[in-house]
């Protein structure tokens, strides 16, 4: 559980360009501003998935604006939760913080029609992680 008024949330995936930003816009889409969402990538990409900013405008989330960041220890540090998607040893660890492991396919390369079954996942995982943090989702 969190430590502060407001939790913060890290999605950490490789490339920061599909599945972590995915989740990281569902969060306060459905959390609103009872949460703090950050993402990284171990090795980030140059640009957001296509296929992935597809999927999400079909559901009314516009991520075009967002660019993949990379994973620095004191993004790590100001998480309560930190959520890995496939980056493995790439990730710091830092006690005290409650760590997930989302083992999720990787939308790199794949279309939208891909993306969508990945997208609804994470959608539902994320639903999941709200309501053990206490904060009812939008419907």
């Amino acid at each position: 559980m969190s430590t502060s008024a407001t939790p913060s949330v890290l999605f950490v995936c490789v490339h920061n360009a599909g599945r972590s930003q995915m989740a990281a816009a569902f969060l306060p889409h459905l959390g609103g501003p009872r949460v703090e969402v950050r993402s990284a990538g171990s090795a980030p990409a140059s640009a957001v998935n296509a296929a992935v900013m597809e999927a999400l405008a079909e559901v009314g989330i516009d991520i075009s604006a967002e660019t993949p960041k990379v994973l620095t220890t004191e993004a790590v540090q100001a998480s309560d939760v930190v959520i890995t998607m496939g980056c493995g040893d790439a990730c710091p660890y830092f006690p005290g913080k409650r760590y997930l492991d989302w083992q999720l396919e990787d939308p790199a390369g794949q279309g939208v029609a891909a993306v969508r079954p990945i997208r609804d996942e994470i959608e539902r995982r994320i639903r999941v992680l709200l309501s053990e943090l206490g904060i009812e989702a939008a419907a």
